[in-house]
């Protein structure tokens, strides 16, 4: 516990620096223009919904297989899907209100479902016509996002960094239009120190810059794992924690509140679930 209160501690310094950073890089820019300006991608109009995909790698998923990993690619009626849905509209809703463009996706513990939800919501999310999404492995512990599109090993986060792999070679797109996924592969033992390394801010950065019309989405590691998240927390707009009904207890809340604090936090997904009324309805 002591060193998720320093971790947060050293959080809070480092993305006030991180926005005095941000702030001097768009005074740059009024002035002189991005350097990444040539890789930006514009916004498509409402009337031109398909992207197409050159150099990113398109994979043939099977729907009926992914549903077996709880993964719902389907577009019809499906009462899970649209639970997602209105995931997604509330998460759409806080993200255009604030201008954010970056949202980190924990829990507090293992097993809570947050890669699923976390892939269900940039599904659902780029289901919306006017919006692109960009889904990043960054639970470097334990990276398993490529493992749900592909049966065998993709290469990931750890190659760009780790062996200098250009990040348009790691992209996939699983065969859903507006949604590119950046999967992690190999896991890193020092993963709090790597996710604040020069290696990942810079990362980070261009992603954010090369991409600046689409919503990301970062699938962290369990908020009470390590200070991953927490050191994390400076280079994203927004963080969203998914923890499972009845595992997680008031006072784990409550600390997983003041961990994450509350100008960014953008709520709870409250996963597994039990039903409640009758379902069989319109409702």
């Amino acid at each position: 516990m002591e060193r998720l209160k320093k971790a947060m501690e050293r959080a809070r310094a480092e993305r006030q620096t991180a926005l005095a950073g941000s702030a001097g890089r768009q005074e740059r820019q009024k002035a002189g223009g991005s350097r990444f300006a040539h890789r930006t991608q514009p916004r498509p109009p409402a009337s031109d919904a398909k992207v197409d995909y050159t150099r990113t790698a398109t994979l043939d998923v099977d729907a009926d297989a992914m549903r077996e990993r709880r993964i719902i690619l389907a577009d019809g009626v499906d009462p899970i899907a649209d639970a997602y849905k209105v995931l997604r509209t509330h998460v759409l809703q806080r993200m255009r209100a604030n201008g954010w463009k970056t949202l980190a996706v924990t829990s507090p513990g293992v097993g809570d479902g947050k890669t699923i939800t976390s892939i269900n919501l940039a599904i659902s999310l780029a289901r919306e016509v006017n919006q692109t999404v960009l889904l990043v492995d960054l639970d470097l512990r334990r990276p398993s996002i490529g493992r749900y599109f592909s049966e065998g090993p993709t290469q990931g986060i750890s190659d760009h960094l780790t062996h200098g792999v250009d990040l348009a070679d790691l992209l996939i797109n699983p065969g859903i239009d507006r949604l590119v996924v950046l999967p992690g592969n190999d896991s890193f033992t020092h993963s709090s120190e790597m996710l604040s390394s020069p290696q990942v801010v810079q990362l980070v950065r261009e992603l954010k810059e090369r991409y600046e019309d689409r919503l990301i989405l970062f699938d962290m590691p369990p908020l009470f794992a390590g200070d991953d998240v927490i050191a994390f927390l400076p280079y994203v707009d927004a963080v969203m924690l998914v923890v499972e009904d009845g595992k997680v207890s008031k006072s784990e809340l409550e600390q997983a509140n003041q961990l994450l604090g509350d100008k960014h936090f953008l709520g709870i997904v409250l996963n597994k679930a039990e039903q409640v009324g009758d379902v069989s309805g319109y409702y």
